[in-house]
């Protein structure tokens, strides 16, 4: 796919903003140094001239050219604009230097920080996976320099809780990062030094290491808690150096470690954050939220506990409808609704959940792009879908006899289950209703009129439509 389609709103780059004039002309013609990151401690250092006017497009030439990247593999990555406050994927004929000069604004627009953190915010220039590239095609990449800048990636996204997983796998991956950095042929004394070496921390995820249970049982148990994860990752590292016969390429470490990362149905998302009302437990605790982040990939919308760092809600485009509503007044939020089947006291009924997210124009805009494009890539990302199912997450969705339809039928309804990975609708503040094809019938609570038309199964999407006025369960 082409790197113009994204999800970046597509009139930023013809803003007009105050903070967007760039220097003077003779200034910027001249050869300007330029970083660009990736994932890990890697940076390409370019000389540039024209920085003021150079395009996504061009810039590449240079990155891929200094990292030789094949010409077969050149869409696996995209550029991105990033800070701990917003990322946003740029699409080719975005200029960066003009982006990175209207950046206060772009924060105004899609984010809640304070002005103190907006102006002392500064965005980096970063090269990395391109959402839109299949995940099947990764696998077939055979050089190594290209699967290593992808599995930096992912072993960020890992270690940062960013991909929730299950200990089986955070354990798995771990084994498989120490064998890529160690090679998979040390002795015990040299794998428990290195592991020292290094920490726990370049291999397992923050949180695990953290732990629960509050600053003074941290404290208490961290020592024996990292001496056991220590010695099950040494375990999980022999059963890899064990089950070879020859020492292993590194190809293949990174090859089974981005496969490993595949089961994970957010893998390779980009990234939201909104937050969510929380279940009402008491009269107390009603307008509270809870901070979540929302994935979008190809294959559908992830909606997970920041905090926790497990999977609320997790739909395939063909599980949900969607749209985003603007604020009728300053200081009311943007809001994000996804619709989906649920249960409700035992009766199937029509969910809706409510995200608050400055970011809502852009998740809808990138859930209607991938709705779109996924077409042209479903043969090859269903043929993977059928290999790759987690045994532990049947899809969300899915009935045992794997039906699934449109009005004609439910859908099976989503269950909360042990892993990480599954939905947890039980944690979810949801409006619930029965449509009975001819009427909305209401349902706790009470509502008048119709958010949205139920849409039919296939490529055909119609939006969500909400009413002016919503009272929340």
């Amino acid at each position: 796919m082409e790197g113009d389609d994204c999800n970046f709103p597509p009139d930023l780059s013809d803003d007009h903003s105050q903070r967007g004039s760039v220097a003077s002309s003779a200034t910027l013609s001249r050869a300007q140094d330029v970083l660009v990151y990736m994932f890990g401690d890697g940076a390409v250092h370019l000389s540039v001239e024209g920085l003021g006017s150079i395009s996504v497009q061009e810039l590449g030439r240079s990155v891929r050219e200094a990292l030789n990247i094949p010409d077969s593999v050149l869409d696996a990555f995209a550029f991105w604009l990033c800070s701990p406050l917003l990322e946003l994927q740029l699409k080719a004929r975005h200029q960066p230097y003009k982006l990175s000069r209207q950046w206060q604004d772009l924060l105004y627009r899609f984010t809640e920080a304070s002005e103190e953190e907006i102006s002392q915010d500064e965005p980096f220039l970063q090269y990395r996976r391109n959402v839109f590239y299949p995940k099947p095609k990764e696998l077939q990449i055979e050089d190594e320099g290209v699967l290593r800048l992808l599995y930096e990636e992912a072993r960020s996204n890992i270690l940062t809780g960013r991909y929730p997983c299950d200990p089986e796998h955070w354990m798995s991956l771990g084994a498989l990062s120490l064998a890529v950095d160690e090679g998979t042929t040390l002795e015990s004394q040299q794998l428990t030094a290195a592991v020292r070496e290094k920490k726990l921390s370049s291999f397992l995820p923050a949180h695990v290491l953290m732990g629960s249970g509050g600053l003074f049982s941290t404290l208490r148990g961290k020592s024996s808690r990292h001496a056991g994860l220590e010695q099950k990752l040494l375990e999980e590292y022999r059963k890899i150096s064990t089950s070879a016969a020859s020492p292993v390429e590194p190809t293949q470490l990174l090859r089974q470690y981005l496969k490993t990362c595949h089961a994970l149905p957010y893998y390779g998302c980009a990234f939201f954050f909104g937050e969510i009302d929380k279940p009402a437990q008491g009269i107390l605790q009603r307008g509270k939220r809870k901070a979540v982040s929302v994935g979008i990939c190809l294959d559908g919308v992830y909606v997970m506990d920041v905090k926790e760092k497990h999977v609320l809600l997790g739909l395939r485009f063909s599980e949900l409808s969607w749209d985003h509503s603007y604020p009728d007044e300053e200081g009311e939020p943007h809001i994000l609704w996804l619709e989906f089947d649920g249960e409700e006291d035992g009766t199937p009924v029509n969910k809706l959940l409510k995200i608050y997210s400055k970011q809502a124009e852009l998740m809808s805009g990138f859930i209607e792009f991938c709705v779109e494009l996924k077409p042209a890539s479903e043969g090859g990302a269903a043929a993977e879908a059928d290999g790759e199912a987690s045994p532990s997450r049947p899809a969300a969705g899915e009935q045992a006899g794997g039906a699934r339809n449109g009005r004609g039928g439910r859908r099976g309804m989503l269950q909360r289950q042990g892993s990480v990975v599954c939905s947890r609708v039980d944690a979810l503040n949801t409006i619930s209703y029965v449509d009975t094809g001819k009427e909305i019938k209401r349902l706790k609570p009470k509502r008048a009129a119709s958010f949205f038309a139920r849409q039919a199964s296939g490529p055909t999407y119609s939006a969500v439509q909400v009413a002016e006025s919503l009272e929340q369960g």
